[in-house]
């Protein structure tokens, strides 16, 4: 498997690079910190980083990077001071609903909200309404985790803990800079996130077995994300390292609908955001049902 051996600590080695992003966006945050100012190219480059922390959060929560235990945990600290919210959260918005209904009622991450259709409004306001909706799964998980397993709960409160502490301590040490190299790039990487999800599951079917999902297949965008664009393999098997997923796609790449194999993610947006409303042209049809 060469670079995606398991080794010693690290499940998979494929994981040196998610350490190498985290290590790379502390280093970036420290020097935007210590200069005090919105560098006109560091600056993006952070949002951008600190987006990539979503994707990792998600990832190591899917399958935590280390075989120790208390090496997830303290991983899981320090991607929520990026990512803006503790790992653990994904587990009864992610996990338990969205892997189980998948864009189904019931799904809290179900998209559209509010509005009917795919149109930029709609992609807009999806992310808060969003957020707002998984409120109530977190915190039935956490009432959950009370009742029948105190040590479960007592690492989740600890993931809050750190985080909000961690935060709380930033803004006494210096609330301008908290909300400049802190609180703004976490809201874009949660608001971006949750944008992932929604091109990933509008317009697809919910109720098929192939084509419940959006796949964004250039080289490029999956070497810089961890693969996050083979969405509809990552369903069918959620605790699969995302270094295996390019291999496990390939597999079953001719089993799904080819308009939702998007080379670009980009072309995409553009199209069907700002040149498909003024053509009145309708989603591609999928087959119905299980059909593939």
């Amino acid at each position: 498997m060469g670079l995606y051996r398991k080794a010693p600590m690290l499940r998979y080695r494929a994981d040196c690079r998610t350490l190498f992003y985290l290590a790379f966006t502390t280093a970036l945050t420290v020097v935007n910190w210590k200069t005090g100012k919105v560098h006109p190219v560091l600056y993006p480059v952070t949002l951008f980083m600190f987006f990539t922390t979503a994707v990792i959060s998600h990832n190591h929560n899917h399958l935590g990077m280390w075989r120790s235990k208390a090496l997830n945990l303290l991983s899981s600290y320090w991607i929520a001071i990026f990512y803006g919210h503790p790992a653990v959260a994904w587990v009864p918005t992610h996990n338990q609903v969205h892997h189980k209904l998948n864009n189904r009622p019931g799904d809290s991450s179900r998209s559209p909200k509010w509005f009917e259709g795919n149109h930029l409004a709609a992609l807009l306001v999806y992310p808060v309404l969003t957020n707002l909706a998984q409120t109530k799964d977190i915190n039935a998980f956490l009432k959950d985790l009370w009742r029948r397993d105190r040590p479960a709960f007592f690492s989740a409160a600890s993931e809050y803990a750190v985080f909000f502490g961690a935060m709380a301590g930033l803004l006494i040490l210096d609330w301008r800079r908290a909300l400049l190299f802190f609180f703004v790039p976490q809201q874009v990487a949660l608001f971006s996130i949750q944008v992932v999800n929604y091109l990933q599951h509008i317009e697809t079917d919910a109720y098929s077995d192939w084509n419940h999902s959006r796949n964004f297949v250039s080289k490029t965008l999956n070497v810089l994300l961890f693969n996050n664009g083979y969405h509809t393999v990552h369903h069918l098997k959620p605790g699969l390292h995302w270094s295996e997923l390019p291999r496990f796609h390939a597999q079953h790449a001719g089993k799904i609908h080819p308009s939702l194999l998007q080379e670009s993610w980009l072309r995409y947006v553009g199209y069907t955001y700002f040149v498909r409303p003024f053509l009145r042209t309708p989603a591609p049809a999928l087959p119905a049902g299980n059909a593939s």
